[in-house]
């Protein structure tokens, strides 16, 4: 079922970060875009919740060997090729490595578009579900849903695209100024929207569109700012579900500062902070990543690698996987497959579950791809190419848990040709929606400045409505 306007996807889009993945083709288990699974490295301390052993506990244990602990430095710094799949349901899957580019491969790039650089293997992935549809295991991460849940989660990622996809054709036919696609990134935001408790905290960028559908905000409110008729068209308190930021990195402070306040309340509810590659480089996040380690803050720091801050690629801003910043910090870090919404589900759940317990803050990197622009003021043609886009598209999150609901009988075509019904109401919505949206008052933007009014606020709202009111009189003019 496609669920992606033709709009969208009418032109063919050129990508590419530029490089070939260094990874190593594996059996017909794994496909040939580089699917992968193992033992993730992280640092630190920490109990694993109920069930879940998490990458901090793991390398807590002294008395594992270094294969055994995904933390460990042998295992940080050995790059050691795949090895072959096992067949789903095997007592342990295979490991293999993702393609993180290194600083020399960033150094050597030339200016422009990306081409091709040497580069070496990067850290593994979490993964349960792999781009071919198989289920494998994790030795430190497990998930154990019903057919109702897993139905639940394909449901959520196809209303959610339909709804993305809708607004940036809403965009290109001026009724939004601006749109911020989450093309390919559903598994991520709902993997991880869904593993959060009602009483947890979600402080969101500008392209979280699933979470918010996680948090029940209804999302027409979110087309409001974009269209310029309010700035945010939501209640934060309501939902548990902050209004989203435009300034870079700027809500890991904010995450950071209330999950310091739920620790003096003594609450056991869990904080998490959503942010992408490119405002890993802020000093913001690096500020909240220090004040949540000293502070022993229940905050999860979520990063969505999609790989390209607008049209700077992620080698070129960090010479080791995000996931690893971590540690210097002294708190443990973990990548998981960001097209996997199983492994992003149980990732999230454990680190939450982690933060409420007492163990302090942990970052998720989930690894993933941007298969559309920055935002609708963006041309990924001039600096991405055709090949990557393409071996992106073969890890589709959609299309892998569809294939793995219809292989093992987990849902019939009934239920997807209601999900494709239901997709086409949603649009349809949307657009009514968008389209009777009031216009805001014109003199609002004055109001709530300061408390107790400002006498240079006061003339320049007389001026405007001064100019306003020049439009009237040519108007009048014209009769």
């Amino acid at each position: 079922m496609t669920v992606e306007s033709t709009a969208a996807r009418s032109k063919p889009r050129r990508s590419g970060t530029g490089g070939k993945r260094a990874t190593k083709k594996t059996a017909s288990a794994q496909s040939a875009a580089g699917s992968t699974t193992g033992t993730t490295g992280a640092s630190g301390n920490g109990a694993a919740p109920s069930g879940t052993r998490t990458p901090a506990a793991k390398a807590a244990k002294s008395t594992k060997s270094a294969s055994s602990k995904p933390g460990s430095s042998k295992a940080a710094k050995t790059a050691k090729p795949a090895k072959s799949a096992k067949p789903a349901g095997s007592a342990k899957p295979a490991k293999a490595k993702s393609g993180a580019r290194t600083g020399a491969s960033a150094r050597n790039a030339a200016p422009g578009k990306s081409g091709a650089t040497a580069v070496t293997a990067g850290p593994e992935l979490v993964q349960l579900l792999t781009p071919e549809g198989e289920r494998v295991e994790h030795p430190d991460y497990s998930i154990d849903l019903t057919a109702e849940e897993l139905r639940g989660l394909y449901r959520d990622m196809v209303l959610t695209r339909r709804f993305d996809a809708e607004a940036t054709s809403l965009q290109r036919q001026g009724e939004l100024g601006l749109w911020a696609s989450l093309l390919g990134q559903e598994a991520a935001q709902i993997g991880s929207g869904r593993a959060l408790r009602d009483d947890d905290y979600v402080f969101p960028t500008y392209r979280e569109h699933g979470v918010a559908w996680c948090r029940g905000v209804d999302p027409t409110n979110l087309l409001g700012m974009f269209r310029g008729v309010n700035n945010g068209g939501w209640d934060p308190n309501s939902n548990n579900f902050h209004l989203y930021t435009i300034v870079i990195g700027s809500q890991a402070l904010h995450a950071t500062g209330y999950a310091m306040g739920v620790n003096l309340d003594g609450a056991d509810s869990a904080v998490i902070a959503y942010f992408g590659d490119g405002a890993s480089s802020q000093g913001d996040v690096a500020e909240a990543f220090t004040f949540s380690a000293v502070y022993n803050a229940p905050v999860v720091f979520f990063c969505q690698n999609n790989q390209w801050a607008i049209s700077e690629p992620t080698e070129r801003q960090s010479r080791v996987p995000i996931y690893q910043r971590a540690s210097g910090f002294g708190f443990p870090g973990v990548r998981v497959d960001g097209n996997d919404v199983l492994a992003c589900l149980a990732v999230t759940r454990a680190a939450v579950e982690r933060a409420r317990s007492g163990e302090g803050p942990m970052l998720v990197e989930a690894f993933t791809y941007r298969m559309g622009a920055h935002t609708t003021s963006d041309d990924p043609t001039r600096y991405r190419r055709d090949e990557e886009r393409a071996e992106w598209e073969a890890k589709d999150p959609i299309s892998r848990l569809r294939t793995y609901l219809e292989k093992d009988g987990l849902a019939d075509p009934g239920f997807f040709a209601g999900i494709e019904e239901e997709s086409e109401a949603m649009g349809k919505h949307v657009r009514e929606a968008i389209r009777s949206m009031p216009d805001p008052d014109t003199m609002a933007i004055f109001e709530n400045v300061y408390a107790d009014g400002h006498a240079l606020v006061d003339e320049e709202r007389a001026q405007f409505a001064e100019y306003l009111a020049s439009f009237a009189d040519t108007a009048e003019e014209g009769r």
